[in-house]
């Protein structure tokens, strides 16, 4: 499951970065590390941006970011 399927008020911890180069460095230096819990706050009308709270601060990410972002929820 990747960060951008959680519905506001969701929670779920980071498991993997599915990309690599310049945009996982720019993540990392967010914030957005493995094991690392996250938390959607709200998303836009058509889901772009999502804003997440992560380490006690607020992020606001593009879809396509959120989507290399795999998290697990405590369901699966």
């Amino acid at each position: 499951m990747n960060l951008s399927m959680l519905k506001p008020g969701e929670t779920g911890k980071i498991r993997d970065i599915e990309v690599r180069g310049s945009l996982k460095r720019r993540l990392m230096d967010m914030g957005v590390l493995i094991g690392e819990e996250v938390r959607v706050l709200k998303k836009a009308p058509l889901g772009d941006p999502i804003e997440v709270t992560i380490k006690n601060y607020n992020l606001s990410l593009r879809k396509k970011e959120a989507k290399v972002i795999l998290v697990t929820t405590a369901a699966l």
